[in-house]
């Protein structure tokens, strides 16, 4: 796996504080920014920052799409929620009305082709924001997952107040194999050694205070293994059936990163026989149409995630580790900045 750059990218959460003073004058952008797929509280953000910086952005509550195209208004500048994915047709559409710029309101690409963008004419840029929303988010999972938290959850909501049959671990005694080591990978990292962890580290990019070791050696280690890479065509299965086979028998798998990183099926099959002692994912593959939907009255269609949830060692959140107040903040900001920054030259 020689070449291949696991870290997301580098680059720091704009600061709220004085950030805005500090941005790009916003006299160029002739008439505005159109938010596409924004939900209510970033339309709230959108409309408190977006006048601080001299422009009106139209607020589209739908993902783009070729029906409603029309609302770009003439604006070269557009940006995006990471929830819908963006097909070809969609980007020549815009590239057609004059869009030149699409500011993704995420860290990864993984929804949109940014090289057919390229090809027709459209930059694509990304947001980062506070990793420490994904980092304590990652810590709470395997918190909970080492504790038998669900199992603990269920019983007492039916008042049953024994103790469990499963004693939980303790982080001290356990190495936690992080593979990645860009912004989140490291946020993790840190608050790791707190619990007095015995800490491994995977990446193609050795950028932090960390013990690196090769992918296998990490896997055959660790008592629990956190996935913060960005999902490309070098990452897809990243945790294969063969990779988790390498993992130590019980061990405890964490995704907070993108669902296809790891192949379902191996894992609920690893999960089913004994193999891992569990799982906490707030990303999933198949996610699309599920997650971030009111399902309560309509059937789970994916066969995956009703398996999952019937484990009692597998704790599932619906890709919640980002959203923040802060981090929310960070990425409507830096969404704004980006556009401004595009139509500046930088």
């Amino acid at each position: 796996m020689s070449g291949m750059t696991y870290s997301e990218p580098a680059r720091s959460a704009a600061p709220r504080t004085g950030s805005l003073a500090s941005a790009p004058s916003s006299a160029v952008l002739a008439t505005g920014i159109t938010i596409y797929g924004c939900g209510q509280d970033e339309a709230a953000l959108f409309r408190e920052m977006a006048p601080r910086f001299g422009i009106m952005p139209t607020i589209v509550e739908e993902p783009v799409s070729e029906a409603n195209i029309e609302l770009v208004s003439g604006n070269r500048c557009i940006s995006i929620g990471h929830k819908t994915k963006v097909t070809n047709s969609i980007l020549l559409a815009l590239a057609e009305a004059g869009v030149k710029y699409i500011s993704t309101r995420s860290i990864g690409f993984n929804h949109i082709d940014v090289e057919y963008a390229a090809s027709v004419g459209i930059t694509v840029g990304n947001v980062a924001y506070s990793p420490d929303s994904v980092a304590d988010f990652t810590l709470m999972l395997m918190l909970m997952a080492v504790r038998d938290a669900k199992s603990i959850i269920r019983r007492t909501e039916v008042h049953d107040y024994r103790l469990n049959e499963v004693r939980g671990k303790e982080l001290r005694d356990l190495t936690v194999g992080v593979v990645g080591t860009g912004r989140i990978g490291v946020a993790v990292l840190e608050r790791l050694r707190g619990f007095g962890c015995k800490v491994l580290a995977y990446d193609t990019v050795l950028t932090a205070s960390a013990e690196y070791v090769p992918l296998d050696e990490l896997l055959q280690q660790s008592d629990i293994v956190t996935l913060h890479v960005p999902l490309n065509t070098d990452t897809y299965h990243l945790l294969d059936e063969k990779n988790i086979e390498r993992m130590k028998d019980g061990a405890y798998v964490i995704n907070t990163g993108r669902g296809p990183l790891i192949e379902t099926e191996a894992l609920i099959s690893a999960l089913e026989s004994g193999k891992l002692g569990g799982a906490a994912l707030d990303v999933l593959e198949g996610e699309e149409g599920i997650f971030y939907a009111d399902c309560r009255n309509k059937a789970i269609e994916s066969k995956t995630l009703l398996r999952l949830e019937k484990l009692s060692n597998v704790l599932i959140s619906p890709h919640t580790a980002y959203y923040t107040d802060h981090a929310l903040s960070d990425t409507v900001e830096n969404s704004i900045i980006n556009c401004l920054q595009f139509e500046s030259g930088k």
